[in-house]
């Protein structure tokens, strides 16, 4: 008895310790996982139309140990989150889009949110962010056509910063008695910046004033100048726009190093993105083994990104029947892969990228029934 208890603590203790030292992942505060999502592709990137960002929170505190990645949360892949006991689920597609009047069990949409709050599972959606972020969807799939050059089609613009104004405006101040009283009226206005310098007008030394402005702000400052017109003269005000971005933005415009027939592309296509048949459009006067040196891509549904766009080649996932038929007119080929299956395979990238941009803090694994709903059978 006493050599068997002896034997039996350090066995206990070792069943005891075990667990930790099993896992060496740890968890993150929801809040910190966030920003770090946010520092890793900026939802100030995605569309104004679009749903993104936490769409579902737990009630706080809340910390995440498995983050769990899906292109499209079903029901289905709702119950394998679950299963996996995930903390935070990350949609690239929002469940939430449209406004919800009531969260009950009739929809399969309300069921998730009724599912996810009362499993304290949180639901983030980075969709267009993460088209247009230049480690993005759409990066990934120009990736799939061989070594080529690639930019957005349609660059994004720097994020606001809350100091930024949206207008400028310019003017002269003579009198330095004007001045103080000018300087001290526009500084009551809020959401200005303001700076002033000497300037030689005319062969007159005058200070002019320069200060950006919200559209709000600009408002009170003209009707401040509108009242006081013997204080100042030549006024300017400018719109300001953000300057774009080089790499960041909706779609690609990808110009290979070394052109290939339409049928190598097509191969290779379907290569990189595991399809066994894709849909094709013919553009007027091409054929399989035409020149393919431009190609224009789009994840998803890319008719309003790539409409009016000159390349050899479109590849998307969707395009509307007659924004085809426009296309190849020009003689302009289209690959049509489907929605999501141009968008389910960058997920693997950015598990990857997540986690070593997350120090892999976390455990973070993808969905194995996320599937595309169409299947040519």
């Amino acid at each position: 008895m006493l050599s068997s208890s002896v034997h039996l603590v350090p066995m206990l203790v070792r069943l005891f310790h075990s667990p930790i030292r099993s896992s060496s992942r740890s968890f993150m505060d929801l809040k910190a996982l966030l920003s770090s999502l946010n520092d890793f592709a900026s939802l100030s990137f995605a569309e104004s139309w679009d749903n993104v960002g936490l769409l579902v929170e737990p009630s706080p505190p809340h910390t995440v140990n498995t983050l769990f990645l899906t292109n499209d949360l079903t029901e289905e892949v709702m119950e394998e989150a679950l299963q996996k006991k995930a903390d935070l689920i990350l949609s690239y597609h929002p469940p939430i889009f449209r406004p919800m009047k009531h969260v009950t069990w009739k929809t399969w949409k309300e069921r998730l949110v009724i599912r996810a709050l009362e499993n304290r599972v949180g639901i983030y959606s980075p969709h267009t962010a993460y088209d247009a972020a230049p480690q993005g969807v759409n990066n990934w799939l120009a990736q799939g056509l061989g070594v080529c050059t690639s930019r957005p089609i349609q660059p994004s613009q720097a994020p606001n910063h809350p100091t930024d104004g949206t207008h400028r405006v310019e003017f002269s101040v003579n009198q330095t008695q004007d001045l103080d009283r000018v300087m001290s009226e526009v500084k009551r206005i809020g959401d200005i910046s303001l700076t002033s310098f000497s300037a030689r007008v005319d062969d007159e030394e005058q200070t002019r004033i320069s200060l950006n402005c919200s559209q709000k702000a600009l408002m009170q400052v003209v009707a401040f100048l509108s009242q006081n017109r013997q204080l100042y003269q030549k006024t300017e005000i400018l719109s300001l726009e953000k300057p774009l971005l080089l790499h960041t933005g909706m779609g690609r415009l990808c110009t290979l190093d070394e052109p290939v027939s339409l049928a190598t592309m097509i191969e290779r296509i379907k290569r990189y993105l595991k399809l066994p048949h894709l849909r094709l459009a013919l553009g007027v006067g091409r054929t399989l083994e035409s020149r393919v040196e431009v190609v224009a891509l789009c994840a998803g549904s890319g008719s309003s990104v790539l409409r009016g766009v000159q390349a050899d080649l479109y590849l998307t996932g969707e395009m509307s029947h007659h924004d085809i038929l426009d296309a190849a007119s020009q003689g302009i080929n289209v690959i049509l892969c489907e929605h999501s299956n141009t968008e389910r395979g960058f997920l693997s990238d950015l598990r990857d990228r997540l986690g070593a941009h997350l120090e892999n803090k976390i455990n973070i694994i993808l969905s194995e029934t996320d599937r595309d709903p169409l299947r040519v059978i």
